[in-house]
């Protein structure tokens, strides 16, 4: 192995990381610079691996996802979810702060994406909050926090781009994101109803909700609500694969915006635009992925660490506590999808050769990708929420921590109880 091609790859690509280069070109300078050292190697392999890895059927998944979730956030469906996120916590202590967590998790089986849940609640929640009393900082960290669960319902993309780059069933991955979803919606919301009581932040409403308070904010969720279930069942029953649901999703979401009259044809132009871009940005990543991984391969690197890792180390529960904290400590200084592209082909083989669940170890990995994207310095998550609600970064930060212990003791108990990750996995399939 020519050692040396190899660390001045690593040493480009996390110098072109830390002068924030955006995380495709950082990756493709890295490989450029391994196949310029090693001469024996046609340069032409490059664009080759780079085209091949964005040619995965799996892939396809992606811009209809994302479009979907456009088209639904067109078509006035957050504010129906949102009533009735509202009628099922206004009696529970926090009130708004209860709603945007759960309205983060409604909104899971839509979006597909923690930015966009957090810029959107940002809007449309925070000032809301601060105008019943709730103060800027503790609004910006409840919906930071809440958003870490979008990624991780079906549809998240973050799933979807890791079962692609480390060949993970992703309809598996999706059925157990729904558990550890839920799982961490409960576990804030009770985060958040022990520190709204101690600071006094009082629920929406004092009075029993009406039968027919319900039953309205639920008749006006309830086709919306539906598209997970129709994503998920349809997988489970083989009707479709998780690539086909995206474009059922899609004509779904078309469907729903067209019956509550909200679905415009500037809004279809709109959505189009912003899905070609979003979806752009992440093809570039999987390509140039797909030319370090093949790098990695022919130097047989993830064979290396898995040897190295099981004369090391002789248990996988020390193995998992590891990764852990290497994952949170790395998730700190790189951003999420380079941490994806990078680590999770080394890691994963590693992992299966401890005799882990490939599933498990999946949630595992995203959700500490996750709780990355919320830590300082590079956690775009907190920086994408404070830019919106003008919160300074230093009070989000000690506001966050019984958030962040919280986002700790969550990610151990997924780590050792795989039930959790493979429980849903093991029913359905």
């Amino acid at each position: 192995m020519e050692i040396n091609a190899v660390i001045i790859l690593m040493i480009t690509l996390l110098i072109f990381l830390f002068m924030k280069v955006p995380v495709y070109l950082s990756v493709l300078a890295g490989c450029v610079s391994y196949f310029l050292l090693e001469s024996n190697i046609p340069t032409l392999i490059s664009s080759q691996r780079f085209i091949s890895g964005i040619e995965s059927i799996s892939l396809l998944a992606i811009p209809f996802f994302v479009a979907t979730g456009v088209f639904m956030n067109s078509s006035g469906i957050t504010k129906r979810i949102m009533n009735f996120a509202s009628v099922l916590t206004g009696r529970m202590t926090g009130g708004l702060a209860q709603v945007n967590v759960v309205l983060s998790t409604l909104m899971g089986g839509l979006s597909g994406s923690n930015l966009a849940d957090a810029a959107m609640q940002s809007k449309m929640l925070v000032p809301e909050m601060e105008e019943k009393g709730f103060s800027k900082e503790f609004s910006s960290v409840v919906t930071a926090t809440s958003s870490l669960i979008t990624p991780i319902i079906p549809p998240g993309i973050g799933l979807i781009v890791y079962g692609t780059v480390t060949n993970t069933s992703v309809g598996k991955l999706f059925i157990s994101g729904v558990g550890i979803g839920l799982f961490l919606c409960l576990t804030l919301m009770f985060v958040v109803s022990m520190v709204s009581k101690k600071r006094g932040y009082v629920p929406i409403r004092n009075e029993r909700i009406t039968f027919k308070e319900f039953f309205d904010a639920f008749k006006g969720a309830f086709f919306p609500l539906l598209l997970p279930v129709i994503i998920i069942g349809g997988i489970r029953i083989g009707f479709f694969t998780p690539t086909e649901a995206g474009s059922v999703a899609i004509l779904y979401s078309i469907l729903l915006g067209l019956i509550y009259k909200k679905l415009k044809f500037k809004n279809i132009i709109e959505g189009i635009k912003d899905t070609i871009l979003t979806t752009s940005s992440i093809m570039l990543i999987v390509g140039a992925a797909s030319a370090l991984s093949w790098i990695f391969t022919r130097e047989r690197i993830p064979q290396i660490l898995t040897s190295m890792m099981l004369d090391t180390i002789n248990n996988k529960y020390f193995f998992l506590f590891i990764i852990n904290m290497f994952l949170i400590f790395v998730g700190m200084l790189v951003e999420g999808n380079a941490i994806t592209i990078i680590l999770g082909p080394l890691l994963a083989p590693i992992a299966t050769a401890f005799g882990i669940d490939p599933i498990h170890f999946g949630m595992i990995f995203i959700f500490n990708i996750s709780v990355g994207t919320m830590s300082p310095p590079m956690g775009m998550l907190m920086f994408i929420t404070c830019d919106i609600t003008k919160c300074k970064i230093d009070k989000f930060m000690k506001e966050a921590i019984p958030f962040y212990i919280m986002l700790i003791v969550v990610l151990f108990i997924i780590t050792y109880f795989p039930i959790l990750s493979t429980g849903l996995v093991k029913l359905f399939f």
